[in-house]
């Protein structure tokens, strides 16, 4: 079928809204009638070829949600006509996803980075050669082909704009995930974010849902500063203000450090900092795509008993936790509709530059019609 997509055609181009052919589903795989999708900084770090992984042509887009149109042989647990959220891609075969830990899985850069589906191949193409996808999804287009595991059926009892659950599948349940599920976060504990976006707003609505203390939000952009206090931070910090950020976190815990500290910025220093705010027995989760990082061994992580750890979605199981947040929305207790700015389609590129300079939180395109 043809369909239209936002295809990037060379590292740093723009996104053009072209029409191309979509392949029907295989075994295991759906069509998704794609609704929205957010826009993430990972897409941004596949246009301009950051990791080292995309291949030319590509469709980003590994935020979506919509309305299951068809599903190929073997497809378990979807029908035409369920509602979903798109997330990401793992094999379930593997060591950590048959134990329960699929965000782990041993092919999650080839079946997520790698531009084909499982079998190898492409559902996508443009007069006549094939283009790659992104976490098997490619959800910046008015049709997804997409694997079983990436979906997630939204309750038919959670009565909800099918637009706002757009951006769970990856930055919001990777904050609230974090926090909740890795961390798991006590009552009456401090806790320092890095980077107020939307996967660091995320992870300051659930320190508030898991009754921390002391939350201390730190960007280096006033406005998400000022939504992070509307979220639930106690605290704020502007990076771009102060010579010492960790000395301000400090002072703000009366010299005994944070017990947790998320960085969600993906710069080497900003995880070097986040680490050092936290004292003895501090637990410092890296959830940004980051490069290179220099700490001091003995001084800043075992001199004082620290954990340092590298975390994947959240440590979600998707289909679990997705449902929870949106449970917890439904009560009021996990606003996440404040992070998100709408888009039409078209104005793609108007998007991604505002997620980039800190003028949307959480941009997410309307794609439903376009």
């Amino acid at each position: 079928m043809k369909i239209k997509a936002a295809v990037v055609h060379k590292p740093n181009a723009p996104y053009l809204i072209e029409e191309v052919e979509l392949a029907p589903p295989k075994a295991g795989e759906v069509l998704v009638k794609v609704i929205a999708s957010g826009i993430c900084h990972t897409d941004q770090a596949m246009v301009e070829n950051a990791l080292n992984s995309a291949t030319f042509p590509i469709v980003p887009g590994h935020e979506g949600c919509g309305i299951v149109a068809e599903v190929g042989r073997d497809v378990r647990g979807f029908k035409p006509g369920d509602r979903v959220c798109m997330s990401f891609s793992y094999c379930g075969q593997c060591l950590p996803c048959v134990t329960g830990r699929p965000y782990g899985c041993e092919l999650n850069m080839k079946l997520n980075f790698g531009g084909r589906c499982y079998d190898g191949t492409s559902r996508i193409s443009l007069d006549g050669k094939d283009v790659s996808n992104l976490f098997n999804q490619s959800s910046f287009a008015a049709y997804s082909v997409t694997h079983q595991n990436n979906l997630v059926r939204i309750p038919d009892d959670i009565d909800i704009d099918m637009p706002l659950t757009a951006p769970l599948g990856c930055g919001v349940q990777t904050g609230a995930g974090t926090v909740i599920n890795y961390l798991k976060a006590v009552p009456g504990s401090a806790i320092v974010v890095f980077g107020c976006g939307s996967v660091g707003l995320s992870a300051v609505m659930a320190a508030k849902l898991c009754g921390c203390l002391q939350i201390i939000g730190v960007d280096i952009v006033d406005a998400r500063l000022d939504l992070a206090l509307e979220l639930g931070a106690t605290h704020v910090v502007n990076a771009r203000k102060t010579d010492d950020t960790v000395s301000c976190v400090r002072e703000l815990t009366k010299g005994r450090g944070t017990d947790y500290a998320v960085d969600t910025t993906g710069s080497g220093l900003s995880v070097r900092q986040a680490l050092t705010c936290t004292g003895s027995f501090g637990v410092c989760a890296m959830v940004g795509a980051t490069a290179e990082i220099t700490i001091m061994g003995s001084a800043e992580l075992s001199g004082h008993h620290r954990t340092l750890a590298g975390i994947i979605e959240g440590h979600c199981i998707p289909s679990l936790f997705i449902p929870k947040l949106l449970n917890l929305y439904r009560d009021g207790l996990f606003p996440f509709d404040k992070l998100i700015t709408y888009y039409p389609f078209e104005q793609i590129n108007k998007a991604a530059e505002d997620s980039l300079s800190g003028a949307a939180v959480k941009p997410v395109l309307l794609i439903e019609g376009a």
